[in-house]
């Protein structure tokens, strides 16, 4: 038996009390079809009347739900919603990926395309900001959409039509220009599309000799783990090095089938870095920040990025003050080991890129003199060599 068909033996064994629940609204389910990507995919919870099945849904989320088709649609993968707690709103994962009532409210300094990536947009589908790489949205599909997305103008919609013209028009862009030596690969969600898809732009990306660095960008490792596959994994090593970039949150995503489908990329040689969103009321406690990436790395992700949640539209609820963020920087440095303190950044609103934020650890210079503090409040003095 290979090993594929041996977690599928011991998920149909082993489900968890709530997948069971879960996968008891869903007519003629069974755990083999909880184990498939596809299934997962096209059963998306999307509706009120099916998520209520799930869990007990507040006012505020009921309201949400009804009104979210103006600004962002909800899809939750039966999976990711096994993850909920069915009676706590305040749940980390519901807080996530069900609507609030709040997303329909603005304020004054959000912004439909905080980071600026259409002005920065040179062809379809393609963010050229800085001179040596340049990122590619390849698709609109996410498995779960992110109720803080900050490309919720472009998600799920339909309306930005991708296609193979479209990427040869990117491809030939990348050609055009020869500084360009990294592309990250994301959307939308990449894996959301088939191994076929994706091979066909990875390969074609590879083969243009002074592109060196591939990336791809995904939740879904964490959305939906069923999407890596022996397959997916098989098909990527041949391009190798390629990086991946994970979005976790909490720890309350690291789940033992997350674990699997990491240690299969991680097996494979793909290198894995986790990028987290700092958001109010999920992760913006030191105590649950450290929590996250000390999981991160026992399932060798390696902590890279901190972001201050962009200030999307409908994003106020979500978003810390600043020094929240310091706060948590402060609490990581010199309290963990180096390889568990991602770099905290805000992407500059309007198109800046990312501004990394840190605690301010010199106290004072004159000239070549340098007065420094410590993570435990020790000064320490240091002085330029002549």
């Amino acid at each position: 038996m290979n090993p594929l068909e041996s977690l599928k033996e011991e998920v149909v064994v082993r489900l968890t009390p709530k997948e069971n629940r879960v996968i008891a609204s869903f007519k003629d389910a069974t755990p083999l079809d909880w184990e498939d990507w596809r299934w997962q995919l096209r059963n998306r919870i999307r509706s009120l009347d099916v998520l209520k099945k799930v869990v007990n849904l507040t006012l505020q989320e009921e309201k949400g739900i009804v009104g979210c088709g103006d600004k962002l649609t909800m899809s939750i993968p039966p999976y990711f919603a096994s993850l909920m707690d069915a009676d706590d709103p305040k749940c980390p994962i519901r807080l996530q990926s069900v609507p609030l009532g709040y997303e329909l409210e603005t304020s004054a300094e959000e912004m439909k395309d905080p980071c600026g990536e259409d002005d920065h947009s040179p062809v379809h589908g393609l963010v050229h900001r800085y001179p040596d790489r340049v990122l590619f949205l390849v698709n609109e599909m996410c498995a779960m959409y992110c109720r803080y997305c900050t490309r919720s103008r472009m998600v799920g919609d339909g309306k930005r039509t991708l296609s193979k013209e479209t990427y040869e028009a990117a491809f030939d862009y990348i050609r055009s220009n020869k500084k360009i030596r990294d592309v990250l690969i994301s959307g939308g969600d990449p894996l959301t599309m088939s191994d076929r898809m994706l091979e066909y732009i990875i390969s074609t990306l590879k083969s243009i000799p002074h592109v060196e660095f591939v990336r791809i960008g995904t939740r879904i490792p964490v959305t939906l783990p069923q999407r890596i596959t022996f397959d997916l994994v098989n098909m990527l090593k041949k391009y190798s090095p390629i990086w991946m970039s994970i979005h976790f949150n909490h720890a309350k995503e690291i789940t033992k089938r997350v674990k699997f489908a990491c240690d299969l990329l991680a097996d494979s040689g793909i290198p894995l870095g986790s990028q987290t969103v700092l958001l109010k009321g999920i992760n913006d406690k030191p105590s649950i920040m450290k929590k996250l990436m000390h999981e991160l790395l026992k399932i060798r992700v390696r902590p890279y990025y901190i972001y201050q949640c962009d200030p999307i539209l409908g994003s106020k609820h979500f978003r810390t003050p600043v020094s929240v963020g310091i706060n948590i920087m402060e609490k990581l440095r010199g309290h963990t080991t180096g390889y568990a303190v991602p770099t905290y950044v805000i992407d500059g609103p309007g198109g800046g890129g990312k501004i990394p934020i840190n605690p301010n650890y010199i106290i004072a210079r004159d000239e070549n003199k340098y007065i420094l503090r410590n993570f435990a409040n020790q000064e320490f003095h240091y002085v330029d060599p002549q």
